[in-house]
């Protein structure tokens, strides 16, 4: 119980206090028109002809002419897109499919990608995210961050379960974490800490941090003394499906803005096991759409 408290004056001492805010579409309802049922498809297909085939027709078959894009460094719209064909073709980038989950119009994918200096280093870890309209791409969000070798918790940063389960859950799953990001990472109730994550089980995939909650307020403690706390201030997008749930969010941390894509899996209503990706938000991007 002691060490639950620290984490939680941890977490109220120290994270931004901002009210959650969210967009409309934060507590959709999960989409059961069958039109939906192949997005999946779709969405590999486009991921396939740029990261597989490096295929301009394909590109052009999966993605709209007016695509949106939300990487900062990539402008908007499909030509760009076509034009950064060659260069993965010649440094011979890849990818490999860790999660690929589903809400409504969007599909996203945990993946890794291998030859990706273009993205910043040799090996890759990142979150996309695409929304499907009319059976082709119409925008995209990612979050992209170096593969780390050693990790404080012998984990990879995308290893372990990748079941789907309990799809009538989705919507309660998606509250579930939705009230975490507001009570813990924004500091509203972070003594409710215990309610929303496990204290018998909670694997951790971000490099920096042990296993359980106990490795939890050790970060918060080195953190802390290094007066580097990290801080939620916004929170974009709640995305999943069954016991997976995506938050997008955005706020500081290194004294610069971030964008914060955590990964959480959930049994019996509590989360279980942790995966995220956190990327530096660029003063200055190649598109005037935002990283959300």
């Amino acid at each position: 119980m002691k060490k639950t408290i620290v984490i939680a004056v941890g977490f109220a001492t120290l994270l931004s206090c901002n009210s959650i805010q969210t967009n409309s579409k934060l507590q959709g309802q999960i989409k059961t028109d069958t039109k939906m049922e192949n997005l999946k498809i779709i969405a590999q297909n486009a991921q396939d002809a740029f990261f597989t085939d490096y295929d301009e027709e394909g590109v052009k078959t999966y993605f709209k002419a007016n695509y949106i894009q939300h990487n900062p460094q990539v402008p908007t719209g499909i030509e760009p897109v076509l034009g950064f064909l060659p260069v993965l073709k010649e440094a011979k980038t890849t990818y490999t499919n860790h999660r690929l989950l589903q809400d409504g119009e969007y599909v996203i994918f945990h993946n890794s990608y291998h030859n990706a200096d273009a993205f910043g280093a040799k090996e890759v870890v990142a979150f996309d995210v695409w929304r499907i309209e009319d059976g082709k791409v119409a925008e995209h969000w990612d979050n992209l961050t170096p593969k780390v070798d050693k990790t404080a918790s012998g984990r990879s940063q995308v290893d372990g379960a990748t079941e789907v389960t309990d799809l009538d859950k989705t919507n309660s799953n998606k509250e579930i974490v939705t009230n975490f990001v507001n009570d813990v990472l924004f500091g509203k109730a972070p003594e409710r800490i215990t309610n929303y994550i496990s204290t018998e089980e909670y694997l951790q995939h971000n490099p920096m941090i042990k296993d359980g909650l106990e490795g939890l307020g050790e970060a918060i403690n080195y953190l802390t003394s290094q007066n580097n706390m990290f801080q939620y201030q916004k929170l974009h997008k709640v995305l999943g499906e069954g016991n997976f749930v995506l938050t997008m969010s955005e706020g500081e941390w290194n004294g610069k803005p971030q964008a914060f894509y955590d990964l959480f899996r959930l049994k019996n209503d509590k989360i279980v096991e942790h995966w995220d990706v956190v990327q530096e938000i660029p003063e200055e991007m190649a598109h005037t759409n935002g990283k959300f």
